[in-house]
């Protein structure tokens, strides 16, 4: 067991945070949710049926969605730009050489790329279940005020879908830059998001 941490430790707490992280999300969810129904006068869940609602996935599915964005496009463009001094980006000064190695490389396209397209495909999921989830919530809304269903179509032309998208894409490039800034002036002793504490600011990668 202890060996298994060792190996495995990053990934392990990081999931025992995201599971801790979701379900404390979820009984706030829950709480809010009934609260407003309360004070609208419209009927309360239960944890286990709120867990099933539309509330609840669509502000799940909508983090995610922005998550697997992030990192997706992160990928993506860290292979061609570059940001020199910063820990997070390749060398500017081998740009060249970096080009020549991919045309040497053989092997399929699809693995060659299979990291940012497993992070796109995660958040084309991720965009889906924001899509749903949104929709329902906003159909039990539009009931509750004696107004029509939405189809889908009609969701996804409306603003609320995108103001929910864009406030999580826009804060997770910025995310992404503070990272790529930072690190050219500032260190984290025994990071490999860090450069070494003795390296100079020009030093560009980890």
């Amino acid at each position: 067991m202890k060996r298994l941490f060792k190996n495995n430790g990053l990934s392990i707490v990081l999931l025992f945070l995201f599971v801790v992280f979701w379900i404390a999300q979820s009984v706030a969810g829950f709480h809010v949710y009934n609260n407003e129904q309360e004070l609208h006068g419209g009927p309360l869940l239960s944890y286990n049926k709120y867990l099933s609602s539309g509330h609840f996935w669509q502000a799940t599915g909508e983090n995610w969605e922005s998550e697997f964005l992030q990192m997706g496009f992160y990928v993506i463009l860290t292979t061609f730009l570059f940001q020199r001094g910063s820990a997070e980006s390749n060398d500017p000064d081998e740009a060249e050489e970096l080009a020549a190695k991919r045309r040497r490389r053989r092997g399929s396209w699809l693995y060659r790329n299979s990291l940012s397209l497993a992070f796109l495909g995660l958040f084309m999921l991720a965009f889906i279940v924001h899509a749903l989830g949104g929709l329902r919530e906003s159909n039990q809304e539009r009931s509750e005020h004696g107004q029509p269903a939405e189809s889908m179509g009609e969701f996804l032309s409306g603003s609320e879908f995108w103001f929910q998208s864009f406030q999580n894409w826009q804060s997770e490039f910025l995310a992404v830059l503070s990272i790529v800034v930072l690190s050219i002036f500032l260190r984290q002793e025994g990071s490999p998001e860090s450069k070494d504490v003795e390296e100079p600011n020009s030093k560009t990668g980890s």
